[in-house]
């Protein structure tokens, strides 16, 4: 069973920059659409962006402009930078097959905390 790999969270201030990783094994990765995922403190965990097979993207409205995910398919790897940043973007973020029907194993997700 595939359980991606979340890193590069970290503290950032308002305003600030950071870029996401989530690595995933699998010799078909680049044939499936991916996603990232968020879950705020005391919050469901939602959709923040997804990503095709073909590095078509689509985001949520709160981040549009702001986060933009890619796909490095020789290294199984998709990113999300984000800039802008402000406190309602604190939360773990996760990444994940897209859509949920053909969702793996949870990682651990990586932390982001936008404070000053």
């Amino acid at each position: 069973q595939v359980q991606p790999v979340e890193s590069g969270g970290g503290l950032v201030q308002p305003g600030g920059s950071l870029r996401l990783a989530c690595a995933a094994s699998g010799k078909s990765f680049s044939d499936y659409a991916m996603a990232w995922y968020r879950q705020g403190p005391g919050k469901q965990r939602v959709l923040v962006a997804t990503i095709t097979s073909d590095g078509s993207t689509d985001y949520q409205d709160s981040v549009k402009g702001r986060f933009t995910t890619s796909r490095d398919n020789a290294k199984n790897t998709v990113y999300l930078q984000m800039n802008s940043l402000n406190v309602e973007d604190t939360a773990v973020y996760y990444c994940n097959r897209y859509p949920a029907p053909f969702w793996w194993s949870w990682g651990q997700g990586t932390q982001v905390t936008v404070s000053s």
